[in-house]
């Protein structure tokens, strides 16, 4: 995949994806992380894609200036972990720990960052297993396994095998957000789909469920703003 660089401050990086699906030059812009990509038809020369990107650039710096900014975890910067916001600092010992509104994080500056998404990772496989546990148990029903990545299209997800996959950035949300996308993916173990009866196996295991699925539509995207390094 190619790239192109518009020049400006700040300069934006745009990349290049050919699709043989694609019949026209089509421009993307993530709401997530901020990422622009312009996917080519297989033949389109890039002059060609230069051009075009070059007459949306007007376009790309509106959309981006509305954006809110990432944020670059090392310390003295703030991370929210199960809904709060905790300021980074330098800690002891060998392990991360979390008192009073900060979060102590040991080792060397350089690697800040990496031991903190550890310990969020972590954090989050705990609290997403406990809640999945128990609600399988309410519904008499087992899942296979439980995996955790770094999603961008969704928060969980359920197989026809009964495994279960979540973002972990979900315990950087209140716990009741994390608690309710761990219901919605176990009542998938007996309704495949988002039916009436889907959501009714919700409430059932969860009750109330609209604010939290709502939190998750107008603050959701802001839990990829914290970057570890990646």
């Amino acid at each position: 995949m190619g790239q192109i660089t518009l020049p400006g401050n700040p300069p934006i990086e745009v990349y290049l994806r050919r699709s043989a699906q694609a019949r026209r030059m089509t421009l993307r812009l993530s709401q997530l992380d901020g990422k622009i990509t312009l996917t080519l038809p297989p033949r389109t020369p890039e002059a060609e894609a230069r051009g075009f990107v070059a007459e949306k650039e007007a376009w790309l710096r509106g959309h981006l200036s509305g954006q809110e900014p990432s944020v670059q975890i090392g310390l003295g910067s703030l991370v929210p972990i199960e809904g709060e916001m905790l300021r980074v600092q330098a800690g002891t010992g060998r392990r991360v720990r979390i008192d009073a509104g900060v979060v102590h994080v040991p080792g060397p500056e350089t690697r800040v960052a990496a031991r903190l998404v550890g310990h969020i990772k972590s954090l989050a496989r705990d609290r997403l297993a406990a809640a999945s546990d128990r609600y399988a148990q309410l519904l008499g029903r087992d899942y296979s396994k439980l995996t955790l990545r770094d999603t961008r299209s969704r928060w969980g997800s359920c197989t026809s095998e009964g495994g279960l996959m979540y973002s972990w950035r979900l315990v950087m949300a209140p716990p009741e957000v994390l608690n309710y996308v761990a219901a919605h993916e176990v009542a998938h173990l007996v309704e495949m789909n988002h039916s009436p009866a889907f959501w009714q196996v919700v409430t059932d295991l969860y009750g109330p469920w609209e604010t939290q699925r709502r939190w998750l539509q107008t603050k959701g995207t802001s839990l990829h703003r914290y970057r570890f390094g990646d």
